[in-house]
């Protein structure tokens, strides 16, 4: 999105409820860790700003506070990003899919009727449209139980250091964070990291429920075939993720 385009649109949310995919499975566009035809990673350049247009920055604030506003977490958030379609994914680009999914978490929540961004953009555009009333707002009965996500568990680790694993080969229906491109393949754990909320239940606002994460470190071969480059790709993975190879 270009600062013009922004500025037609008002530095709207950009993303219309139609949008929105009604699966929910992260094997959606998402879950593109590992597949091709993206084009080269250009990492970030000594000096390069933050934000390359101004109009980014704005979004970036919009977001956070409409991710409070909606009574929405982290992942919750993350989870409203996955439910956008291809074009609200991608076309916008990456700041462009941050306020497309805070409009979803807006309207979900009913603090914005799902007409009102676009009535607001066309009257910016010279029309002369009647805008919705505000609804009642329903947002999740969610609050945490400590700040951030880090959290105490009691239960022993179920793996160590060194000890081989494999990532469950499993399909949610809702929100992981386990990528499509590591289910079913075994690495080894490499570090045992301070236990986290599970986003798998969080997301959903069904519970904190935290485990112990693990740092797992896969051969690229195991993970894409033995033409494959050879390195090794670190996941943080949760407990309930992993299992022991059969």
């Amino acid at each position: 999105m270009s600062p013009g385009a922004a500025t037609a649109r008002g530095a709207k949310l950009v993303c219309q409820s139609s949008r929105h995919t009604k699966g929910h499975a992260m094997e959606g566009i998402a879950d593109m860790g590992g597949t091709e035809g993206w084009g080269p990673v250009r990492p970030p350049r000594p000096g390069e700003p933050v934000f390359a247009e101004p109009w980014q920055a704005r979004a970036f604030a919009l977001t956070l506070l409409s991710i409070r506003v909606a009574g929405y977490n982290l992942d919750a958030f993350r989870h409203a990003t996955e439910r956008l379609d291809r074009a609200a994914y991608l076309d916008e680009g990456y700041f462009g899919r941050w306020l497309n999914a805070a409009e979803l978490m807006l309207t979900e929540t009913a603090v914005l009727a799902p007409t009102a961004i676009e009535t607001r953009a066309r009257n910016l555009r010279g029309e002369h449209l009647v805008e919705p009333p505000a609804p009642e707002p329903v947002r999740p009965d969610y609050a945490p139980t400590a700040p951030g996500s880090l959290r105490t568990v009691d239960t022993p680790a179920a793996f160590a250091v060194g000890e081989r694993v494999r990532a469950r080969d499993m399909s949610p229906p809702g929100h992981t964070r386990l990528p499509g491109y590591l289910r079913g393949r075994s690495g080894v754990v490499e570090l045992v990291q301070p236990s986290a909320l599970l986003p798998d239940t969080h997301a959903h606002f069904l519970g904190e429920n935290p485990q112990h994460v693990y740092s797992v470190r896969f051969d690229s071969r195991e993970l894409w075939g033995p033409g494959a480059e050879p390195f090794s790709v670190t996941a943080e993975l949760f407990e309930s993720y992993l299992e022991t190879p059969s």
